[in-house]
């Protein structure tokens, strides 16, 4: 039976989730390749060439699928959107924030596809993909805390008693009374406060890293669309007296060349940044339950769209967009 399933065409489920994975697998080929290059530690350089292996391998299998299914391979980024002679501009901690950044997105995409995904070879990649991803999770934390270097979540003191709600009040944070914030809520905003910690950080990089005026102004904008995240959302932790950790290892060298292209930084701004944003705080909104939350979380993410949406406009404009396989006009 599933020898039968693995001769059935790609749905239209599937060829999405392939196409967006080999267009990942390539962009995040050209970081690791620079971050490979200019590593110092020996563990973090191990850990870079795990899974930059593991994203070649990936991409010859998705480039051969393709090619079966007669589907146009994607141009995806070249050895011309990284120079690999360029100095090194990120400290290691921050390539091991970055790195971490693009597994989390991966076992996001990953574990999406494994939903759609119906034929066993399809199957059987994005689950391989999740495997490792995972297991470079792991590796990843383990390095951060040997190093000193992890970023904590908040710690709280928790009252174990078991507690109904009984009164609408619970919803309250415009008008009334407005009880502390529950532990999903906190979770939900110190993982958007961390994330946009370090999208922060990378816009600002990535503006000075433009060649183009137009790229390095519109980092320079999302740098401070992030910035009113930060301040709406650790207003909130402060009234709480919730601490937040934060790095002092988010800053950059002064550089002389780019070792990316305006397109390969564009797009990781777009997919990766973005798509992980949006995940995130569709989670908050969601599950947060005082109104007052919800809106700010709610105003957040229209803000954002305006951004992200400019973003693409920008990538159309410079001819960086790469269409999407799409059916035929019947």
């Amino acid at each position: 039976m599933r020898t039968e399933i693995s001769r059935e065409t790609l749905t239209a489920n599937e060829i999405s989730n392939v196409w967006t994975a080999f267009m990942k697998n390539s962009m995040e080929i050209r970081f690791l390749e620079y971050f490979l290059e200019t590593a110092e530690d020996g563990e973090t350089r191990r850990l870079i060439g795990k899974m930059l292996s593991h994203r070649e391998k990936g991409i010859n299998y998705l480039t051969d699928l393709l090619a079966e299914e007669n589907i146009t391979i994607p141009l995806g980024f070249t050895d011309e959107d990284v120079c690999l002679n360029a100095q090194k501009i990120f400290s290691d901690t921050f390539i091991l924030y970055f790195c971490y950044d693009i597994i989390l997105f991966s076992i996001s995409v990953f574990s999406t596809a494994l939903f759609d995904c119906v034929r066993n070879d399809v199957r059987e990649y994005f689950q391989t993909s999740l495997e490792h991803n995972i297991e470079m999770q792991n590796v990843i934390i383990e390095l951060e805390f040997s190093k000193g270097v992890h970023l904590s979540f908040p710690k709280v003191s928790i009252d174990n008693e078991v507690d109904l709600v009984n009164d609408i009040s619970f919803l309250n944070g415009i008008f009334g009374d407005t009880r502390p914030i529950n532990v999903g809520e906190i979770a939900n905003l110190s993982k958007i406060i961390s994330r946009a910690q370090f999208s922060k950080m990378i816009h600002l990089t990535f503006s000075k890293l433009s060649k183009s005026s137009h790229t390095s102004q519109h980092f320079s904008r999302g740098r401070d669309e992030i910035q009113k995240v930060l301040d709406a959302l650790t207003h909130v932790l402060d009234k709480e007296n919730i601490p937040m950790s934060s790095s002092s290892d988010y800053q950059i060298s002064d550089m002389n060349v780019s070792p990316f292209s305006d397109k390969l930084m564009l797009f990781f701004a777009n997919m990766c940044l973005g798509t992980l944003c949006f995940t995130m705080i569709t989670q908050a909104i969601t599950s947060c339950l005082r109104n007052d939350l919800i809106l700010k979380i709610s105003k957040i993410s229209n803000d954002l769209k305006f951004y992200y949406l400019d973003s693409v406009k920008l990538s159309i404009k410079e001819g960086w967009l790469e269409r999407p396989p799409q059916s035929i006009n019947r």
